[in-house]
């Protein structure tokens, strides 16, 4: 497999971030597929989470990495070169994707991403934050626990009844373990990647007004290697809810750039 930029807007993966799965993107799919409709855009599980959540999560990207890539393989999505998008810890696995298999990559976009070795953990993870994150522990109620999950990820208050709701049956349906979470939030706290400038076309894409996670960390990555950023004014970590048609015009002239240079 070789990664041509002829391919960007081609064949799609999407990962999605800590202690979410694919049925967290929502309208996001159909919403993309309408703007790419020659493209196929494909969702993946990380381990530990949706149709993988009965398994356990490795605690570090590297491993994770591996795992979701032999996934990909297995079911096709690798015949011809992906562009991943990836939220969060998605972001990490997708840079280590695509810096250990750089053949089965045409480019990525990273959105609200982190490193370890250029950002400090409480940007990481805002300690203002810390207090909610505890108070989840304690509750049982899914759908009180979701309800502060979507307060702590997003900004726009439109519709937050409807999506908890949503997003309890998720955690019903296939529910992430307290360990599997756990585990995720040491592979996230522990990635340092490597200093190797990418090959590929990268874009990020941040929230200015994200509560979970300092909008500096995305800058570190811009200004390490040197990246293209995009910043988005309003909108929560989960980015792709609150303002799905911005993210989607970036993408559009992202990959418009890219295959035209």
């Amino acid at each position: 497999m070789s990664g041509t930029n002829n391919n960007i807007d081609q064949n799609w993966l999407l990962l999605r971030g800590l202690a979410r799965e694919s049925g967290h993107w929502g309208d996001f799919i159909p919403h993309l597929q309408s703007h790419f409709p020659n493209s196929k855009i494909s969702v993946l599980d990380l381990p530990g989470t949706g149709q993988f959540h009965q398994e356990n999560s490795p605690n570090n990207i590297k491993a994770i990495t591996e795992i979701t890539r032999q996934r990909a393989l297995e079911r096709g999505l690798l015949d011809q070169p992906i562009t991943l998008f990836a939220v969060s810890l998605g972001g990490m696995v997708a840079w280590e994707w695509l810096h250990s298999y750089p053949d089965d990559i045409c480019g990525g976009t990273l959105v609200n991403t982190s490193f370890a070795n250029l950002s400090p953990f409480y940007q990481r993870l805002k300690g203002s934050c810390y207090p909610q994150f505890i108070s989840l522990l304690g509750k049982k109620d899914l759908l009180e626990r979701e309800r502060v999950v979507l307060q702590l990820v997003s900004n726009n208050r439109n519709n937050d009844e409807p999506i908890s709701i949503k997003w309890a049956d998720i955690q019903t349906q296939r529910p992430i373990t307290l360990k599997n979470c756990f585990q995720q939030i040491i592979a996230a706290a522990t990635f340092k990647p490597t200093t190797a400038q990418p090959t590929h076309p990268i874009l990020l894409l941040n929230s200015i007004k994200d509560r979970l996670v300092s909008a500096h960390c995305s800058e570190a990555i811009q200004q390490h290697y040197q990246l293209p950023i995009q910043q988005h004014p309003w909108a929560g970590h989960d980015l792709t809810l609150d303002d799905p048609q911005w993210v989607i015009q970036q993408l559009q002239q992202w990959t418009a750039h890219v295959t035209h240079n």
